[in-house]
C-alpha cells in the first residue's frame, strides 16, 4: 500500500502520565501512542485519535494507557510486539504486521485549493493540474507522487517538494511533511492545491480563514504502465497477531459505538466513504 504511515499508521494519543480511568477493575488496555502526529494525537490529548481511544475505554470499562512512539516506522516492532502495548489505532485493514478489526472508516486523498480559485479539480486528469497551476503540494511516497509522476508534474515540483522540510536528506531518518502546513501553503496562496490525505487534512481546512474546498479524488487512477493506483483506504485498529481476544472485543465495540465513531469523525470534518461490497 501506499498509505505512508507517518501519517497513515496514524495513532492515538497521549503519554507522560496521563490517562483515561473508566473503570478501576480489570487489565489496562494500553494504546501504541504518537507523541507529535497531529492531528491524530499528540501528548496533550488534542487529537481525533486521542478521543477515539477514550470511547474505547469506555466502551471496554477498562483503564486506557498510552505508550508512546516518536518514529513511525518502527512503532510496531519496539512496541506493540514486544508487548509494551496492546492496540494500535488508525492502521490499514489487512496490515500484514497486526491483526486487524473490521474498518471503523474508510476515506481517500483529496484534492485541496482556494475556493476563490474555483479550480476545475474532478480528477488528475483535470487541465488545472496538467498545465495551470504552478505549485502543487504532495507528501513523497504517497499516491500523489505517483500521479504526478504519470501527468508529468513530478520534476517540476521537486524543489518545492523539498522545500517544505527545509531540504532535509531522507537517508535513515523519518522526514515528516506536516499537514498543517501543506493547508496553509494553499490558503496562503504560496501554493494553488496541495493532496493530502484527507484525515489528516480536514481540521486544517476547517479551520482556515481562507475559505478553502477539499475534493475526494477518484478510486479509478492508474498510472503510467496501466496499473491501478488507490487513493481510497479502509481504517482498522490493530492487535498482536496472537491477541484473538481482544481483537473480538474491539469488533464488537466498532458494531455497537459505530454511530458514536462516525459522529466523532464527522465533527473532524473528515469525508467518510461508504465500505466496498465485497
Amino acid at each position: 500500500m501506499y498509505k505512508t504511515r507517518f501519517w497513515l499508521l496514524t495513532l492515538s494519543l497521549l503519554s507522560y502520565g496521563y490517562a483515561a480511568t473508566v473503570s478501576a477493575e480489570g487489565k489496562p488496555l494500553k494504546v501504541c501512542s504518537a507523541e507529535d502526529e497531529m492531528p491524530y494525537s499528540n501528548k496533550a490529548g488534542e487529537g481525533f485519535e486521542n478521543k477515539l481511544a477514550l470511547l474505547l475505554g469506555k466502551a471496554l470499562e477498562r483503564k486506557v494507557e498510552f505508550v508512546s512512539w516518536t518514529d513511525p516506522r518502527y512503532f510496531v516492532r519496539d512496541s506493540l510486539d514486544k508487548g509494551l502495548c496492546d492496540v494500535v489505532l488508525g492502521t490499514d485493514t489487512g496490515d500484514p504486521r497486526l491483526l486487524t478489526t473490521k474498518p471503523y472508516y474508510r476515506s481517500g486523498y483529496v484534492f485541496i485549493s482556494r475556493e476563490s480559485d474555483a479550480l476545475d479539480l474532478k480528477n488528475w486528469d483535470s487541465e488545472a493540474l496538467r498545465k495551470k497551476v504552478q505549485r502543487i503540494a504532495f507528501v513523497p511516497g504517497t499516491p500523489a507522487e505517483v500521479m504526478m509522476r504519470a501527468i508529468g508534474r513530478y520534476n517540476d515540483m521537486f524543489n518545492y517538494s523539498q522545500e517544505l522540510v527545509g531540504f532535509k536528506s531522507r537517508r535513515n531518518q523519518y522526514i515528516k511533511y506536516e499537514s498543517s502546513k501543506l493547508v496553509s501553503e494553499v490558503s496562503s496562496g504560496h501554493a494553488e492545491v496541495a493532496v493530502l490525505w484527507a484525515p489528516s487534512a480536514a481540521r486544517y481546512v476547517k479551520s482556515s480563514t481562507t475559505p478553502l474546498v477539499m475534493t475526494m479524488i477518484p478510486d479509478d487512477n492508474v498510472r503510467a504502465d496501466g496499473q491501478k493506483v488507490g487513493f481510497h483506504y479502509s481504517t482498522s485498529m490493530g492487535v498482536r497477531k496472537n491477541d484473538q481476544a481482544l481483537l473480538q472485543s474491539l469488533n464488537k465495540v466498532i458494531d455497537d459505538q459505530q454511530d458514536e465513531i462516525t459522529e466523532l469523525l464527522e465533527e473532524e470534518g473528515i469525508p467518510l466513504l461508504d465500505e466496498p461490497e465485497k
